[in-house]
């Protein structure tokens, strides 16, 4: 038995050696409390990739702060990928497990439930791909952008970074790619039809219709409406824009309200549940 208590002391071993390396790997993230990124990891592997396939790259990227981006965008982009935003501490363990739950149940190994904190460290500094141990470094430099930043700081970096198209990253660039004018100046309409394009922006580009995500834009927009940030009038015509001219205005107050047979199905984790309305909004 000797082997085998000398095989687990060597497992031991890698083990901690594969942990050291995969913390050493974690990036700085203090400086994004000042700076701002000049590219990303999703920007480099996009270039990369049209040079492979002998493809001019034809990047959008401008920055923009918080304050000159829609607030009915960066409410809906939290409605629609992080409920829970203000509450977590990066990760939303409840959605991972929920998302895992459902990926069992359709027999995927998917994780899901992805934080907006975890899809800015994935397209800051990792990529598209899925495994254990990229998963483990988006959980570890999750928690360190937590850290080091205020909640307002990864909401305006994430909105600023995030693809939105063939070669278009962040709110500014997919405004004027898509609508032809600022972010800041984006419709309750722009700003949900952007938002329930993440995190798939080509198979799901804001010029992409179905009743899948019909569904999605009616209920994001109940959301604004319940929240406050839309008013009754506001509702019809941001409903009406998104080609919901049937749908009926909301008449109430509370979101466990929105469960009748009028409404859609509800979102996958993590934007499910309650909302509490985002700060600054």
């Amino acid at each position: 038995m000797r082997w085998l208590a000398r095989a687990v002391e060597i497992a031991i071993v890698l083990s901690a050696c594969g942990a050291l390396l995969v913390w050493c790997s974690i990036p700085t993230t203090a400086k994004l409390a000042a700076e701002n990124p000049t590219t990303t990891a999703f920007i480099e592997l996009r270039r990369a990739q049209a040079a492979s396939a002998g493809k001019k790259f034809d990047l959008h990227f401008e920055w923009r702060p918080l304050g000159k981006i829609s607030r009915y965008l960066r409410a809906a982009v939290i409605y629609s990928e992080d409920w829970k935003f203000y509450e977590h501490d990066g990760v939303d363990w409840d959605a991972i497990e929920n998302a895992l739950h459902k990926n069992l149940a359709k027999g995927s190994l998917a994780m899901g439930g992805s934080t907006i904190t975890q899809q800015l460290a994935k397209n800051l500094y990792l990529s598209p791909s899925k495994s254990f141990v990229r998963k483990v470094r988006e959980l570890l430099i999750s928690f360190s952008l937590e850290d080091h930043l205020s909640k307002q700081r990864i909401l305006e970096l994430y909105l600023n970074v995030v693809e939105w198209g063939d070669g278009i990253f962040g709110a500014e660039a997919a405004a004027q790619h898509w609508f032809h004018h600022s972010a800041q100046a984006l419709t309750p309409a722009e700003a949900v039809r952007l938002a329930i394009a993440l995190p798939n922006p080509i198979t799901r580009a804001p010029n992409v219709r179905s009743k899948e995500l019909a569904k999605k834009s009616v209920r994001l927009i109940r959301l604004l409406r319940i929240q406050g940030l839309l008013d009754t009038k506001q509702e019809r015509s941001t409903l009406d824009s998104v080609g919901a001219k049937k749908v009926p205005v909301v008449a109430k107050t509370k979101l466990q309200d929105l469960d009748d047979d009028n409404e859609p199905e509800e979102p996958e984790a993590p934007g499910e549940g309650p909302v509490t309305k985002p700060q600054g909004f």
